[in-house]
C-alpha cells in the first residue's frame, strides 16, 4: 500500500482508507448501506490491515453512533496499528445542542465519540458540515483546546465551502492554531465540481483530500449501463434521495469509457474508477466501503498498477464539466497564468 502525508502535515495515511458506514446498520440510509455486525466488523479490518490499509472513517451520526461502537470494538487491542477518523456537527437528536459546531457541542461531542470508540485519543476529528450558527473563531479555538488536551491529534473538516475554509485557515495563521489539515469531500468521475474551487484551495493552503462516494453514490460499480438499469437489489432503490445528482448521459459516457477500460487493463470498472482518483492533484487518501469482502476485495485491486496517460486522457474528455463562472479548471490554471502574465 502506499502511503501519503496527509496535506501539509506529518501524518502519513494509506492511498486507500475504509468508510464504516455500512457498520450497524440503523435507519433507513445506513440499513439500505450494510449492516456488518462486530465479527464481520472484525473480518473486514483483518482484510485491509493486512493489504497496508490503516485508516478507518467514522461519524457520530452513522447509525446513531453504532459505528464508532462497532469500530471500536473491532480495534480494540490494536488501537496503536491503525488511525481512526471521525466526524461530527450534523444533528444526533432533538436538542439545541445536539447539532452545529458550539464549544459545547464539540467538547460533549469528542468526549462520547470516544467513549464509543473505546479509546482515549481521535487521530483525525473532521466538522462533518459548515455550520454557520457558530463563529469561525469559536470553532477554530476549540479545536485548538482539544488538540492541546490530547484528545484528537489532527482536525479538518467535510463539504465545507471554500471561503469559510480559507476564513478558517487564515483565524489559525493569525492566532497561532493548528492549521485543518483535512476536507473530506464528494469526488468521482461523475461529480468534479471538487476540481474548481477546493482543489486549488487545497492545493494552496496544505489541505488534503479524503474522499468519499469514489463510485458515484454507487452508480460506478458496473451494475449500471446504457441498456442495463438499476438492479432490483441495488441500494440506490432506498438511497437515490440522498445522492449528489447527476444528469443521464454523463453517467452513461463515463461508464461507457470505463467499460472500455476495463477490458484492456483486465481490471473491474470501480478498480479503474478508483485509480483515476488516486492520480488526482491534493488526493491523499480514497475511502472505500464495502458490505462484504468480495466487495472490499474487489476495491482494494484499485491499488498496485496504474491506468496509462491516454487512459487517464480518455476518462478526462468524457468526465469534463464545465465549471461555473469564474472558476477555471484546476489543470488549466498554468496556462491561464502563462496568459495573464503574458497580458500584463
Amino acid at each position: 500500500m502506499e502511503y501519503r502525508q496527509l496535506g501539509n502535515s506529518g501524518l502519513r495515511v494509506p492511498a486507500l482508507s475504509f468508510g464504516t458506514g455500512t457498520f450497524g446498520g440503523k435507519g433507513p440510509l445506513f440499513s439500505a448501506w450494510g449492516q456488518s455486525d462486530a465479527a464481520e466488523a472484525r473480518r473486514l479490518i483483518d482484510i485491509c490491515i493486512d493489504a497496508g490499509v490503516t485508516l478507518f472513517d467514522t461519524a457520530d451520526v452513522y447509525s446513531g453512533g453504532a459505528s464508532e461502537e462497532i469500530l471500536g470494538e473491532a480495534v480494540r487491542g490494536r488501537r496503536d496499528a491503525v488511525l481512526i477518523s471521525t466526524k461530527t456537527g450534523l444533528p444526533t437528536g432533538d436538542g439545541p445542542q445536539d447539532w452545529g459546531a458550539s464549544r459545547a457541542r464539540l467538547v460533549r461531542a469528542v468526549e462520547q465519540a470516544l467513549s464509543r470508540l473505546g479509546t482515549d485519543y481521535i487521530d483525525l476529528l473532521q466538522l462533518h458540515a459548515f455550520d454557520a450558527s457558530t463563529p469561525a473563531e469559536e470553532l477554530m479555538g476549540t479545536l485548538d483546546l482539544l488538540i492541546a488536551a490530547g484528545k484528537i491529534r489532527y482536525a479538518g473538516v467535510s463539504n465545507y465551502p471554500g471561503w469559510q475554509l480559507m476564513k478558517a485557515q487564515g483565524l489559525a495563521e493569525r492566532h497561532g492554531w493548528p492549521r485543518l489539515v483535512a476536507h473530506q469531500v464528494y469526488y468521482s468521475l461523475i461529480g468534479r465540481a471538487y476540481e474548481s474551487e477546493l482543489m486549488p484551495l487545497g492545493a494552496d493552503q496544505g489541505i488534503g483530500a479524503l474522499v468519499w462516494s469514489p463510485l458515484g453514490w454507487g452508480r460506478l460499480t458496473g451494475r449500471i449501463g446504457r441498456d442495463r438499469p438499476v438492479p432490483a437489489g441495488s441500494r440506490l432503490h432506498e438511497t437515490e434521495q440522498f445522492a449528489p445528482p447527476v444528469e443521464s448521459e454523463l453517467l452513461y459516457r463515463v461508464i461507457d469509457a470505463l467499460e472500455a477500460i476495463a477490458t484492456e487493463t483486465g481490471k473491474t470498472v470501480p478498480q479503474v474508477a478508483i485509480n483515476w482518483l488516486l492520480r488526482r492533484p491534493t488526493v491523499s487518501s480514497v475511502i472505500i466501503g464495502a458490505r462484504n469482502e468480495e466487495q472490499l476485495r474487489q476495491n482494494l485491486g484499485a491499488t498496485g498498477w496504474s491506468l496509462t496517460s491516454g487512459q487517464v486522457a480518455a476518462l478526462d474528455a468524457v468526465s469534463t464539466v464545465l465549471p461555473p463562472y469564474p472558476h477555471t479548471p484546476y489543470h488549466q490554471q498554468e496556462g491561464f497564468a502563462r496568459l495573464n502574465q503574458a497580458m500584463v
